[in-house]
């Protein structure tokens, strides 16, 4: 059986739709190993594969890195670069010792594909996004300061990228260390239905759909059941709660709020009770009795709300959600909140309760995901690149 090494970023939304695939590989044989960091380790192993921390490799983050993540893409190419030198060393070593037959990398762990490349291993890209070229980037709108970063960043970025040349990387341009590219073997957990302009990624491109290990069955409720969470990285924002509870309050509804662990629910003032508030939650089995989700629109947290069949109201954060916030709502499966006041929240909650519409596109994607080929089919499309 093969020797697969797998990298991807220390982020929920990076590993965990990573992990039903891992499974699927240990289960025929495979030997994954895994290279992450410490707090992962746990789900990594509970997958079947073997944890090879990374810890001591990565730069220290920043204090302020919830309020950058997703924003400064200057940051995640310096540390992206800073982590494939310092990983370099140890690497090499080990593979002289046990050779990979192949690495799977995550598209934004650079140092996965970039290792790939100066080693000569057998590569396969896993993007837990939606795939990005040339096409899709047109549809991304940058934000004023994102722009403002980027071009700011422009010179940090360029730095990095000469230093990787330096240690013997062949890095040609930015767009062409980020982007997914026609010629390498790719897996998108999402189906073509979704990916946008998806005639323009080659046969190479798998499109998997959410890869998801378990559904729960709808829990009988008497009145609509709305869900709110900014997911696990940008959700310290114990205004936009208080003003979600404020619209909440006055519906005729249930609703569970997911606040993360970095707002005190003491902020949000007096809880109605209709609404409950919880650190984190299992959000699949939330989604399955949800009537509506107001989300922030992370790659993972879209996917598993259309899986369930659940609309939403679409909050994005960054670029990046941004794109999959604009698919969602192209596609007719969520309305997207104007302004983060209670009055434009319950109007939002109520437009998307109301209309029927919403909740016919969410089950046209759903049974679309349900009929891609999941792990099995991610896992043949590893298999048949394998030695």
């Amino acid at each position: 059986m093969a020797r697969i090494l797998f990298f991807s970023i220390p982020a929920h939304g990076h590993v965990n739709p990573t992990l039903p695939l891992v499974r699927e590989l240990t289960a025929r044989g495979h030997h994954v190993l895994y290279y992450n960091a410490e707090p992962f380790r746990q789900k990594i192993e509970s997958s079947g594969a073997q944890f090879m921390p990374i810890d001591a490799y990565l730069p220290p983050a920043p204090d302020d890195l919830s309020k950058r993540a997703g924003k400064d893409f200057a940051s995640l190419i310096e540390m992206a670069a800073d982590t494939t030198i310092a990983l370099e060393t140890d690497f090499a070593q080990q593979i002289q010792i046990s050779p990979p037959d192949m690495i799977i990398g995550d598209s934004v762990c650079l140092w996965g594909k970039l290792l790939a490349q100066k080693y000569a291993i057998s590569f396969v890209c896993s993007t837990t996004s939606l795939a990005f070229n040339q096409h899709t980037a047109r549809r991304m709108k940058q934000r004023p300061g994102e722009i403002l970063r980027m071009l700011l960043g422009m010179p940090r970025i360029s730095k990095k990228l000469a230093l990787l040349r330096k240690h013997g990387f062949e890095v040609s341009d930015l767009p062409a260390l980020i982007g997914n590219d026609n010629d390498t073997h790719t897996i998108v957990y999402t189906s073509r239905l979704f990916q946008p302009e998806s005639h323009t990624f080659s046969d190479r491109y798998a499109f998997v759909g959410p890869l998801v290990q378990r559904q729960y069955p709808r829990q009988a409720h008497d009145r609509p059941l709305i869900y709110v969470s900014l997911g696990t990285v940008l959700h310290d924002a114990p205004a936009f709660y208080r003003a979600c509870i404020h619209a909440l309050a006055g519906m005729d509804c249930d609703a569970v709020l997911s606040i993360g662990e970095s707002v005190d629910p003491s902020q949000l003032g007096e809880i109605p009770p209709n609404i409950r508030i919880f650190p984190r939650v299992n959000q699949l089995k939330v989604l399955a009795s949800a009537d509506v989700f107001l989300t922030h629109c992370g790659m993972n947290s879209v996917s598993e709300s259309l899986l369930c069949g659940v609309p939403m109201v679409l909050y994005p954060q960054h670029s990046e959600e941004e794109s999959v916030a604009g698919r969602a709502e192209e596609l007719g499966a969520g309305l997207r909140l104007k302004k983060p006041t209670h009055r434009h929240i319950r109007d939002a909650l109520c437009a998307v309760l109301a209309d029927e519409q919403f909740r016919a596109a969410a089950r046209k994607i759903s049974e679309d995901f349900i009929s891609c080929g999941g792990s099995s089919e991610a896992a043949d499309f590893i298999e048949s690149m394998l030695p």
